[in-house]
């Protein structure tokens, strides 16, 4: 039994019952060092107490089915600041703000995210260009040529 999946269905069961559909699953998976973490988000952000809930509940199906047989710890969190965005859901909530971008061929893009479709976000970029005035340029951005993007915080 795959438990990355297993777990993500505990999740998700658990999501259902709490009839929460702003909630969702992220990532689940159980490290090399016994670590499982499960990181979970929400339209409007995700609460401790939520969590908790799901930690609780995850935890207790998993031993009454012995579904991992070695000894583990269960984190449950939202994803911090570090944690790249994956999924459509995650740009969907993060309209507004400031993304790092970085590209398969290796370059780097920054702007405020307007946008995100099935296949591409749109930014807005500052373009700088020698001796002239930056403008702001709309451009979109294929989603397949994206290596990683995060979400920059500003301390203004």
């Amino acid at each position: 039994m795959n438990i990355d999946k297993k777990v993500a269905e505990l999740v998700e069961e658990k999501i259902a019952e709490m009839a929460r559909p702003d909630l969702f699953l992220v990532s689940a998976k159980l490290l090399p060092n016994g670590k499982l973490v499960i990181l979970l988000d929400g339209d409007k952000g995700i609460g401790i107490a939520e969590c908790a809930q799901i930690s609780r509940y995850v935890g207790f199906k998993l031993e009454e089915e012995d579904v991992i047989k070695t000894a583990y710890n269960l984190e449950v969190s939202s994803p911090g600041i570090d944690v790249q965005l994956t999924m459509a859901r995650q740009y969907l909530k993060n309209i507004g703000r400031e993304l790092a971008i970085k590209m398969a061929d290796g370059s780097k893009r920054e702007g405020r995210l307007t946008a995100i479709t099935e296949d591409a976000v749109t930014i807005e970029e500052k373009i700088k260009q020698k001796g002239k005035k930056a403008e702001i340029i709309e451009s979109v951005i294929p989603i397949d040529q994206i290596t990683e993007t995060k979400v920059l915080i500003s301390f203004k």
